[in-house]
């Protein structure tokens, strides 16, 4: 199959690298505002190069891969969609969530299937865990702990484009939550800090936070971040039950180290980077859209999944401005 890649930044140039590496991909063509990344893409990989989405959807590929600034990814799903062309997009779907909606209402029905990029519900660890907490291993759950700490923040513009904290970092955790439990969140409440990068406080934003989830059954789930974690990049999942209790990232490469006299775990090097940690399960992210592609599965995250986490976010965010308890209903409603 020949793929369309929309977005040569770093996230699109690896994702280039993953898809010519596939099997079931023959060829690539690639399109970039900034002409020397699609040159690169075109070099490195043999891909042929459009000079506009258009062209690129007009070339004849049979899968979108939008990899864009946030901004333009609305536009560039229901270009893919209104082509009938199946789409890979990278979260968010929209930079606000009444922006999310219309996207929803434009593909919704249309029988073209959109893949949102929530990569961890790739991930090996994950997976197991889904499985396990699906097959009944750990009984009822009663608590869910979930970390996302990165080694250092991200510049000043890109802070400032975020949406915050939990719309940009915590997004991926509450996607997980719902993904691995199986239930929906019904209410939250945040609390946030800044001890560290000046920029982030300037644009009004937390640097590290914490939320607590009420999820339907009344299951608690923790969900902690932070901008700022000197030993690593470091994404964990603690789940609870009355029978077992099971964790993901608890392997030899976590950024933590023991106080414990005479422990040697971890020994690895630490993970500093999310495409060191995740570079498995965004190889078998675009695998499964190949899939997606060729019709012999469904897409594994729909717009409507990439909305409900973005929900949580919502309610979070106002929790956190406001210091007090916020129903996902609330903000969906208003």
């Amino acid at each position: 199959m020949r793929i369309g890649i929309l977005g040569l930044g770093r996230i699109g140039a690896f994702h280039a690298e993953t898809l010519a590496g596939l099997d079931a991909v023959e060829s690539l063509v690639v399109a970039d505002p900034f002409a020397d990344a699609a040159r690169a893409a075109a070099e490195r990989f043999g891909a042929r190069i459009a000079d506009s989405p258009q062209s690129l959807l007009a070339a004849g590929v049979d899968g979108l891969v939008v990899a864009a600034a946030t901004d333009a990814h609305p536009a560039l799903i229901r270009a893919g969609v209104e082509a009938g062309v199946p789409v890979f997009c990278e979260k968010p779907v929209a930079r606000t969530m009444a922006e999310g909606l219309e996207v929803l209402d434009a593909v919704r029905g249309g029988g073209v299937p959109v893949q949102i990029g929530f990569n961890r519900r790739f991930d090996a660890g994950f997976s197991a865990a889904r499985a396990a907490v699906r097959g009944g291993e750990l009984g009822k759950l009663h608590s869910v702990r979930c970390t996302t700490l990165d080694p250092a923040p991200p510049p000043a513009a890109y802070i400032a484009a975020s949406g915050g904290i939990f719309r940009d970092c915590a997004v991926h955790d509450f996607d997980v939550v719902r993904w691995v439990t199986g239930r929906e969140v019904t209410e939250v409440y945040a609390a946030g800090g800044n001890r560290g990068a000046g920029h982030i406080r300037e644009a009004g934003d937390a640097d590290t936070t914490s939320a607590v989830l009420t999820l339907d059954d009344g299951t608690l789930a923790m969900v902690s971040n932070s901008r700022h974690n000197g030993r690593g990049y470091d994404v964990r999942m603690e789940l609870l039950g009355f029978e077992d209790s099971l964790a993901v990232g608890l392997e030899d490469k976590l950024p933590l180290r023991s106080a414990e006299p005479g422990a040697v775990f971890p020994s690895g090097v630490p993970h500093d980077f999310f495409m060191d940690r995740f570079a498995a399960a965004y190889r078998a992210e675009l695998a499964a859209f190949t899939e997606v592609v060729a019709g012999a599965r469904p897409s594994p995250c729909t717009v409507e999944d990439a909305l409900e986490a973005g929900w949580i976010a919502e309610a979070c965010t106002l929790s956190l401005r406001e210091h007090r308890p916020v129903t996902v209903e609330e903000v969906r409603a208003g």
